[in-house]
């Protein structure tokens, strides 16, 4: 079909630029091209940036951007920048940071009025095109900057001036003189404790998000202190989780958060990053308790993320829209007489009372799947057997799934970034330690090599990969992610060609990213393209932060290779952000949980032996069970350990007898050698 408009945006390859290519807007992507255009008309900017799973983004596009009206006035008063968060999230943290000032709140649809010089002076997010919501028409928006911009531009240099200050000393910080200590990581713990929602799980009211780093750091205060009432919170809180309507119950995988306080309604939108982390949660949770509920949502979310979020290539795609046809969450809902049709009365009515289906409906007249019963309950309520009753739900689920999969589905973001991927990377491969399943680690090395191919150019990574053109230096995430990802495939494989390709990454992390002045890490690299501002955080969003993950990534390469620089440079940073994580533990839960893994110092095991032998294997998987979220563990053969390749603590050590030996080396000191089962678990778990 012929399009009545075309932008530049046609010639990009974000799905989310690509959605906007038709626009009547003249959009311009970030570039040269349009601060030139800005500079000679001496016209402001309209800074635009989402991504493509955002609802509210859909809404401003159809009521604004597809208005001929409202962009005539755009293209008459601005030049118009569009920019996908996902592959420029350089750009949007810097102005993210100064909507928040302007206005104390933030959020996607990001609008920012920009000079020709790039610096921010005035901005919101959402603008409807009509007064409503006590938000101004954007019409109206549009025309009152554009009037300032020209009639007032004292006013406007002020306004610059203070954010650029902002901005700056958002990257001032100074390292704590106090010694770090544990208790720092126990009192912020029982800090978010106070705000667990005891009845639904999670924290706090609506709305309401997974929150992985913080219920991880309960984990680790029932390792610390064997404190059962954290592993409560955290069981609770993902039972309540799996049960809801966040998730997704065909055909596995989380939505990215509920808007009420029960995880019934959610934003249908799955993004890979949070079924990778809750991967990570639910594996922790099942090491925890040992409890097949956990490890059935891990096998269901990665035969999601298999299924639907795995390129051809190897990659892992981005993300899924909320919306199809046009309709948030019309792919995932469900009206009583479709079920009972499709599986006959008797057992529909079964079904429909499990996943509490009804003709009146749960969200906006139609239903969300959500088991409102345990199976013996229901087996009481419909006088039958538990196991049949359980035998006939599985059967309906594949049935309501085949007849799903039928549907339009949400649209996908078919763009693969470095940084998520490293973290479903770490998913895939720690599942494939934990539930012993080679099938993900053939996955995981796929992806490895996938990254190491298509991503990476002249020993750096790149960001963003679509239509075999990979795009944009690499951030602090991206190299920190991936970094971490290949440590925990170096772990799960005991192959050195992962710890030497995160060994190179780290030196780039180091060279490139590192604040020679105060410590910690910038967001981008010395040679990225200037930037109003370059930016440097360890604040834990919807994913953890680069310095958190930075951070991770030295200390478990100093437990691997015991390289002093790598200590040193960690304990710098965990001390430049040490009052920020006392002031603020939710943001900084992820920082948290590497304090506590500096602090405890990681336990070194290792293993002499054939890392392929079935008795190896064996071992392994009965370590990998135990929950102990602060150690490393590899295998070597006895050649390597002589030839001194494993860390300097084990030089000398040698196999027992020709036996698969184990040592476990804990704050610089080793343990006698271990050849039998019994006397390894007494110093894993001592």
């Amino acid at each position: 079909m012929a399009q009545t408009f075309t932008n530049r945006l046609a010639k990009e390859t974000s799905p989310y630029l690509l959605q906007h290519a038709h626009n009547p807007v003249d959009w311009y992507p970030w570039g040269e091209e349009a601060f030139a255009k800005a500079k000679a008309e001496n016209k402001p900017i309209l800074l635009s940036v989402g991504y493509s799973a955002c609802h509210w983004c859909h809404v401003m596009e159809h009521e604004s951007f597809e208005d001929e009206k409202i962009a005539a006035l755009m293209n008459d008063l601005f030049v118009n920048i569009k920019v996908d968060r996902e592959e420029r999230p350089d750009v949007d943290e810097i102005y993210m940071h100064a909507v928040q000032m302007l206005t104390g709140r933030g959020g996607w649809p990001m609008t920012m009025f920009l000079t020709p010089d790039a610096e921010p002076f005035y901005g919101g997010t959402y603008f409807p095109p009509v007064d409503r919501h006590n938000l101004p028409a954007f019409p109206r928006v549009l025309q009152g900057v554009a009037q300032a911009y020209r009639d007032k531009p004292d006013e406007v240099a002020k306004s610059t001036r203070q954010i650029l200050d902002n901005l700056d000393k958002l990257s001032q910080r100074r390292e704590t003189e106090r010694p770090l200590q544990i208790e720092t990581v126990q009192n912020a713990a029982a800090q978010l404790a106070e705000q667990v929602d005891h009845a639904h799980g999670g924290l706090g009211g609506a709305p309401k998000f997974p929150n992985t780093a913080v219920f991880s750091l309960f984990l680790r205060q029932l390792h610390t202190n064997q404190n059962s009432h954290y592993l409560e919170m955290t069981s609770h809180t993902l039972r309540k989780m799996a049960e809801g309507g966040v998730y997704d119950h065909l055909g596995g995988g989380f939505h990215r958060y509920s808007v009420d306080e029960r995880w019934l309604v959610p934003h249908f939108e799955k993004m890979l990053y949070d079924n990778a982390l809750l991967t990570r949660l639910y594996l922790e949770a099942y090491q925890a308790t040992q409890d097949p509920f956990f490890r059935g949502v891990v096998e269901e979310i990665l035969a999601y993320v298999e299924r639907e979020m795995l390129s051809p290539e190897g990659g892992f795609y981005s993300t899924q829209d909320a919306d199809s046809e046009g309709v948030e969450g019309k792919f995932f809902v469900w009206d009583q007489e479709q079920i009972v049709e499709l599986l006959g009365e008797e057992v529909g009515e079964v079904v429909c009372r499990y996943y509490d289906v009804t003709d009146v409906g749960n969200f906006e007249g139609h239903n969300i799947l959500h088991p409102s019963l345990e199976l013996d309950q229901l087996a009481r309520l419909f006088g039958r057997e538990v196991d049949e009753v359980g035998q006939l739900i599985a059967t309906a689920k594949q049935r309501l799934f085949s007849v799903r999969e039928d549907r339009i589905k949400p649209g996908r973001d078919e763009k693969i970034l470095t940084c998520w991927n490293g973290l479903m990377l770490s998913g895939f491969a720690e599942a494939a330690r934990v539930l012993d399943n080679p099938h993900y680690l053939d996955i995981a090395r796929r992806n490895a090599a996938f990254v190491l191919t298509k991503l990476y150019e002249n020993g750096r990574l790149l960001r963003s990969y679509k239509d075999g053109q990979a795009k944009f230096n690499a951030y602090l995430d991206d190299y920190a992610s991936f970094t971490c990802g290949l440590l925990d495939l170096y772990e799960a494989t005991s192959e050195p060609d992962y710890l030497d390709r995160a060994v190179a990454l780290s030196q780039v992390l180091l060279e490139r990213f590192w604040d020679t002045e105060q410590g910690g890490f910038f967001f981008t690299s010395d040679d990225h393209e200037r930037l109003i501002s370059r930016s440097k955080s360890a604040f834990d969003g919807s994913i953890p932060s680069g310095n958190s993950l930075a951070t991770l990534a030295l200390l478990r390469l100093f437990s691997l290779t015991e390289g002093q620089d790598y200590l040193d440079k960690a304990e710098q940073t965990l001390r430049l952000f040490y009052d920020d994580m006392e002031r603020s533990p939710f943001g900084f839960s992820q920082l948290l949980g590497v304090l506590d893994f500096h602090l405890q110092r990681p336990k070194q095991i290792v293993l002499v032996g054939d890392a392929s032998a079935p008795e190896t294997r064996q071992l392994l998987a009965r370590i990998n069970a135990l929950y102990l979220p602060n150690k490393t563990v590899v295998c070597l053969d006895p050649q390597s350990l002589a030839d001194g390749k494993g860390p300097a603590a084990l030089a000398g050590k040698v196999q027992v007898d020709g036996k698969l030996t184990a040592y476990v080396c804990h704050n610089f000191t080793c343990s006698p050698p271990a050849t039998d089962w019994g006397s390894l678990k007494a110093l894993l778990l001592d």
